[in-house]
């Protein structure tokens, strides 16, 4: 156990997965590692990080195929998930129960080298702004009391692959409505579901609208609406009927000021909503708006949507740490089998370091998780100086300690 960071042994075995020894041990290791390695994180280096004397094959096959279930995993974290932040919620005296749930996807890059390793294919990413070679994830993330959490994934299959391994094709819209119809609220919780231009679609609001959530998403500006009856689109409602004695100047904290013009009303297929057309810092006559937000919530005002939307943020930093910090898209796995129980250990991962900045808060504010890998590397080190000093007043042989921190002189 002293090669081991202690609070990460305590949040898995909370869990209580039902996995043998043997496979508790691999699930130790790849956290662990995960955590301690710095730079490229392929199994290779998460083993040497964490000092783990198992084989590389080992640790693969346990990937691969060795028989736990990944939906046993997932479906206890985020109940552990839950727990704590209603735990967290009761202990502040909480009033409003908001949970915003976050749904957006990304892509993991490959080289286009890359052959071998299932399910790849070319598919668009915004942030590169063109089609690159990748695994692409629809992903929810999960922000209530201060807590971020992320929440659940579905890996997205271009239809061309669902036909060639005769599976049914989902889009990314239908993805993201099997999280969300999933998502476990409390009837005592108000959810808010944040979603980009890409998600909000008739089907998706309508599917919030029945389980009692609300919609705050962005749309596009061609979108028509219909003030006084009169459809059209609104971009061209903006650069022919706005002016600036019709904007509302918003200043949000945070955000900055925004130049903004309600509707409500319908949208497209969608009624009875609230839209705001807005202009970042200052308005131009005759131009586009530079963000346009969708609300189902049509009780709340323009400051409180501009403010529930900023959450969104959290998702956008979720995935930058995902992949800078914790290694998401660094797999070199073939099997997609092993690819999927490796995202699925990441968001554990994801989970326990943002347990522990929970924790931690109480004591320091604004830590970030990058701060929490910090310092769980220094008391780690800590942890083993402290082994080695009381091994050296047992005066136990050096050889003997170094064999067993897997360490040369």
């Amino acid at each position: 156990m002293v090669s081991l960071y202690l609070p990460l042994v305590k949040f898995i075995l909370a869990l209580k997965l039902e996995f043998s020894k043997p496979q508790l041990g691999h699930l130790f290791t790849l956290v662990h590692g995960i955590i301690l390695c710095a730079g490229r994180k392929n199994i290779t280096q998460v083993q040497q990080a964490a000092k783990s004397n198992r084989h590389l094959s080992s640790t693969t096959n346990f990937l691969n195929h060795a028989p736990w279930c990944v939906n046993r995993m997932q479906r206890r974290r985020m109940d552990m998930i839950l727990n704590r932040i209603r735990t967290k919620r009761a202990k502040q005296g909480e009033r409003r129960n908001l949970v915003f749930l976050i749904v957006d996807d990304t892509c993991c890059k490959k080289d286009p080298s890359t052959k071998k390793m299932e399910a790849l294919s070319f598919q668009y990413s915004h942030e590169a702004g063109k089609s690159v070679w990748c695994h692409c994830l629809v992903t929810a993330h999960v922000v209530a009391n201060g807590c971020s959490y992320a929440w659940d994934y579905r890996p997205y299959y271009q239809e061309a692959y669902c036909q060639a391994q005769r599976i049914p094709f989902k889009s990314k819209n239908d993805l993201a409505l099997e999280i969300i119809e999933a998502f476990p609220a409390s009837e005592e919780e108000q959810v808010y579901v944040l979603m980009d231009s890409w998600y909000t679609s008739e089907k998706v609001i309508n599917a919030c609208n029945r389980k009692g959530f609300h919609v705050i998403a962005a749309v596009k500006t061609n979108r028509r609406i219909r003030p006084a009856g009169v459809s059209i689109p609104m971009d061209e409602f903006a650069e022919q009927y706005i002016r600036q004695s019709d904007l509302r100047l918003v200043t949000v904290e945070g955000q900055g000021k925004y130049w903004v013009y309600p509707y409500e009303g319908p949208v497209s297929e969608i009624e009875n909503v609230k839209l705001l057309l807005s202009w970042k810092d200052a308005y131009t006559a005759s131009s586009k708006p530079q963000v346009c937000l969708l609300c189902t919530d049509v009780s709340l005002d323009l400051v409180t949507i501009q403010s529930y939307y900023h959450v969104r943020w959290n998702i956008e930093t979720g995935y930058r740490y995902f992949k800078e910090l914790l290694g998401f898209d660094h797999y070199q796995l073939l099997s997609f089998t092993g690819i999927q129980r490796f995202w699925a250990i990441q968001f554990l991962t994801q989970n326990f370091l943002e347990s522990q900045r929970q924790e931690w808060m109480e004591q320091q504010a604004d830590l970030t998780l990058g701060d929490v890998v910090r310092r769980i590397r220094d008391e780690y080190l800590g942890q083993i100086i402290v082994y080695v000093y009381q091994q050296a007043l047992e005066k136990k042989p050096l050889f003997d300690i170094l064999k067993l921190l897997r360490l040369s002189a």
